[in-house]
């Protein structure tokens, strides 16, 4: 065999070998229109609503491939009640102990898809320093350039239902119910 012919067979193989699993595109969350927000039944009076203003992680997506990953990272100490006497009491030890656990999160490497569309996250959700299995519905799932700062930009709203005991918050369950909601809008730019 000559040599040219061996060289191109290695680069070649080496290519192969070196190509990643899938070629995913990655997206940085927006923090700007990425808010979760969660809503639990109080006292069985009302539905009563917080969020949280400060997110930030990673998304990848490689639609052909029908794979990707999701990094949500949630800062516990930026949750909003609408008031300050109500954000301290459900930033204390009683419920989200944001001076020992700063942070919430959400990650999963299975997302599930219906066509090109993103329609569910499989993985795992951490509060507490606590770590469960969660699954994430995902609706409305779009990417195309944005209208305003034409980077390619993809978008959808994701909800899921957990019971807060099961991370350890179990402040007056169950007259304040076990069982919470969570939504967001979620927005990424593409890196």
């Amino acid at each position: 065999m000559n040599k040219n012919i061996s060289s191109i067979i290695a680069i070649a193989l080496a290519s192969v070998i070196a190509a990643p699993v899938y070629a995913a595109e990655s997206y940085t969350i927006d923090h700007t229109h990425t808010w979760p927000m969660f809503e639990v039944n109080h006292l069985g009076f009302s539905t009563q609503r917080g969020r949280f203003n400060n997110t930030s992680g990673k998304i990848t997506i490689d639609t052909a491939a029908q794979k990707g990953s999701v990094d949500l990272v949630i800062g516990t100490d930026s949750l909003d009640m609408g008031f300050a006497k109500w954000d301290e009491h459900m930033k204390s030890e009683d419920f989200f102990n944001v001076k020992f656990f700063p942070m919430m999160r959400f990650t999963s490497n299975n997302l599930m898809f219906d066509g090109d569309r993103v329609v569910a996250a499989e993985g795992h959700f951490t509060l507490l320093g606590v770590t469960k299995p969660l699954t994430l519905t995902v609706s409305n799932f779009r990417c195309a350039p944005h209208p305003m700062n034409k980077k390619q930009t993809c978008g959808a709203e994701i909800s899921a239902t957990l019971k807060r005991s099961e991370f350890g918050m179990t402040k007056f369950v169950p007259a304040v119910s076990d069982e919470v909601k969570i939504s967001s809008p979620i927005e990424a730019i593409k890196d």
